[in-house]
């Protein structure tokens, strides 16, 4: 496991963006595996940025995201359809065709996991998988459990993430109750993973996620085990672990 500390947000999404970037010039047609919410906007950002410069090409890249909402369709402004397209897809030269999102309208979450499973397999896997860190260690919609789910699943949101989500929707009851999320063992299989976190709020949860025991309780703590990890975080997140 690599850390790379960072002062604030914008090193946090240059450096990540970098990361990202060589990947795109050293395999112009590798499979990305992103991720939303709020942290990785700014790495969206300075991609669209370099894309504009002529410094990096998406045309033949493929994409994989980790999640999306059970239930709402792709004209929804909260599903992670619309915040792909909205930060990336629609603003670089990426071939609409090879972007992947689970398709949170499909009412049969065995056939939508098992779809999903099988593109990623058929795609050779995923090159370097974007990651954030919730605040209760779950990754993607993985949620701590009492153990970790292997591939693709239907998850059941805990109250604390319907509450940390509810401030993108109108109230709290309009916030989706189920997810479609890749597993704990489908993100393993990524070859490279590339984890981005910043702010204070977060550093208790780094702290117990990398220098604590693996335990599917934290759900992130699995990444310690994984051959290829980089995480980029600013001082604030890291301000809680082991010197």
């Amino acid at each position: 496991m690599k850390i790379y500390e960072v002062k604030d947000y914008q090193e946090m999404s240059r450096k990540a963006a970098n990361i990202l970037s060589a990947q795109v010039i050293l395999k112009p047609d590798c499979v990305l595996g992103l991720a939303t919410g709020s942290t990785p906007i700014g790495t969206y950002d300075q991609l669209v940025d370099w894309y504009n410069k002529g410094d990096v090409d998406f045309s033949e890249v493929k994409t994989v995201n980790l999640d999306e909402y059970k239930g709402l369709d792709k004209t929804n402004d909260q599903s992670y359809y619309y915040f792909m397209h909205k930060h990336l897809f629609d603003r670089v030269n990426i071939n609409p065709d090879n972007t992947h999102v689970p398709d949170g309208t499909e009412p049969d979450a065995e056939k939508e996991c098992a779809r999903y499973e099988e593109l990623i397999r058929s795609m050779g896997g995923v090159d370097i998988q974007l990651l954030g860190l919730g605040h209760n260690g779950h990754i993607g919609f993985n949620e701590p459990d009492s153990s970790f789910a292997k591939v693709t699943h239907c998850v059941d949101l805990t109250e604390s993430t319907i509450e940390a989500n509810k401030r993108f929707f109108a109230s709290a009851d309009d916030v989706p109750r189920q997810a479609y999320t890749m597993g704990i063992g489908t993100i393993m299989k990524a070859k490279k993973i590339l984890l981005v976190v910043n702010g204070e709020a977060k550093a208790d949860i780094v702290a117990k996620a990398f220098f604590g025991p693996v335990t599917p309780e934290v759900p992130a703590s699995v990444l310690q085990l994984h051959s290829d990890v980089v995480i980029v975080a600013d001082s604030a997140a890291l301000s809680k672990i082991p010197r």
